[in-house]
């Protein structure tokens, strides 16, 4: 079975085809960037943290927190741990009030 030539594209659906290829190839390459980034991104090291710090006696972490130069743990018992950073010294408590 004999297939018959293909009729060449008229100048604008060529132009089409070119468009929609440089948009399919910017995509990709796009794609491929955010990726990249999104894996430097998870791969970097985080903010530096103490080795371990000292809670009172009776205390049991709940959740933690951090800020630019410090810390906080809320504990079970209803306060707030603030915690310097670098030396991981107890800066300051707070309660938490129930109402």
């Amino acid at each position: 079975m004999d297939t018959a030539p293909e009729a060449p594209l008229p100048p604008g659906l060529r132009a089409l085809q070119r468009l929609v290829v440089t948009l399919i190839v910017v995509m990709i390459v796009g794609f491929l960037v955010l990726i990249g980034a999104l894996v430097m991104r998870l791969n970097a090291d985080g903010p530096p943290l103490p080795d371990s710090l000292q809670l009172p006696e009776g205390a049991r972490a709940t959740a933690f927190t951090q800020g630019g130069d410090w810390l906080a743990i809320v504990t079970g018992d209803d306060r707030i741990l603030i915690y310097d950073r670098l030396t991981g010294r107890l800066r300051q408590t707070l309660r938490i009030d129930a109402r």
